[in-house]
């Protein structure tokens, strides 16, 4: 209702700085190609497809309360899906020479379908009992991966075929587009933006409508849930299948990026720092998911960019504190933050703060109707 308002001869949210910040926001978004070089340009996408995949991990653990310690293990599927459905077996594995844009679908597709089968254990478990079996996935996902090789190349993994659509090919040959050079980074940075962006606003349709309303209703009563009518273990096994498409999607950005799998890189660590994502971002929260994914997926690298200024930290066999280990010290210790003082989350702060700026509530007027009852005369007083 507020939206068809006017502040005299503009709507009243053309007057709202948040409209304000989220167009300068889009704009410095897209303009950065143009200016920032490649370390920077992959960390933003790192940053991008780990926010893909907690986007999904807080649809199921913060939105529906259900505790997944196999995230990584669809990610896996995903990336490892796209190389068997886009490779052409040139490099002696197996490989279908599908169209990438095709190989993407069916990947989220694989991801979805290896989701779906384990969900009759997920809409029945929850707790721990549901984060030890999935934390089984992951195991049986390290076993595959080193000993399939004829699909996913063994130890040493396998290339990724890059990513064509539209006749653009998105790998380090130069385009030329206003004097600036353009790489696979330059030209992945847009195609993950859409995928981000695509993905964020389903999920928020999502945690807004029914079905949010219904996980909800799960996350903080299960029973009642049902007794209210909630199908509870169909939401459940319907929430684990999406969340599994959102981190095929995501593992299959992470192999673009990568421009080459390995099976280390999907183990138990990667599906721990998704649960601190979500829990440092805010839980149940788009924003925070993609919030808390910035965080955890920036810090390791720049602490790796700016070792040589930092204390304490260097490179790797030289004595001192890696910044991988570095980095993880620092968002566990940010978790144990947030988990005693900012219980929302990062997100949860910044929607306060603008909510009321500078300690003060927002001086304009509420159009809601005011539902407290109109003063009139008693009943038996003359009108």
């Amino acid at each position: 209702m507020s939206d068809v308002l006017t502040s005299g001869t503009r709507p009243l949210w053309l007057t709202r700085p948040r409209t304000y910040a989220r167009c300068a926001a889009a704009v410095l978004l897209l303009a950065l190609p143009f200016y920032l070089d490649r370390f920077w340009l992959q960390a933003g996408l790192f940053a991008m497809a780990f926010g893909i995949g907690a986007i999904g991990i807080n649809l199921l653990t913060g939105a529906t309360g259900q505790l997944s310690m196999g995230h990584a293990f669809f990610l896996a599927v995903g990336a490892y899906g796209y190389c068997v459905f886009a490779g052409d077996g040139g490099d002696g594995l197996t490989g279908l020479g599908l169209p990438t844009w095709l190989a993407t679908v069916l990947a989220v597709l694989a991801a979805g379908v290896a989701g779906g089968l384990f969900s009759p254990i997920a809409g029945r478990l929850r707790g721990a009992y549901l984060g030890i079996a999935t934390l089984a996935l992951i195991f049986i996902g390290q076993h595959v991966l080193f000993n399939a090789r004829d699909l996913t190349g063994g130890f040493n993994g396998r290339d990724v075929p890059p990513l064509s659509l539209f006749g653009l090919t998105f790998d380090d040959r130069e385009l030329i587009v206003a004097a600036v050079p353009f790489g696979s980074a330059e030209k992945l940075w847009y195609a993950g933006l859409v995928m981000l962006l695509g993905c964020a606003l389903f999920a928020r349709g999502v945690l807004r409508g029914r079905p949010g309303r219904a996980m909800n209703a799960i996350r903080d009563h299960r029973i009642a849930a049902g007794v209210i009518g909630v199908p509870v273990a169909r939401y459940r096994a319907a929430v684990f299948v999406l969340s599994s498409m959102y981190a095929g999607l995501a593992g299959v950005l992470l192999a673009l990026i990568f421009q080459r799998t390995v099976p280390d890189y999907f183990g138990v660590i990667l599906s721990l720092e998704y649960l601190a994502m979500i829990v440092i971002g805010g839980l149940g929260s788009v924003a925070g998911a993609v919030v808390g994914a910035a965080f955890v997926s920036l810090l390791p690298q720049l602490l790796t960019r700016y070792s040589d200024a930092l204390p304490l930290v260097s490179d790797p066999g030289t004595g001192g504190i890696t910044p991988g280990e570095a980095s993880r010290y620092l968002y566990g210790a940010a978790v144990v933050a947030v988990v005693l003082f900012l219980p929302g989350g990062l997100v949860r702060v910044a929607a306060r703060r603008s909510a009321e700026p500078n300690g003060k509530t927002d001086p304009r007027p509420d159009p809601r109707p005011d539902p407290r009852p109109v003063e009139g005369p008693t009943p038996g007083e003359e009108r």
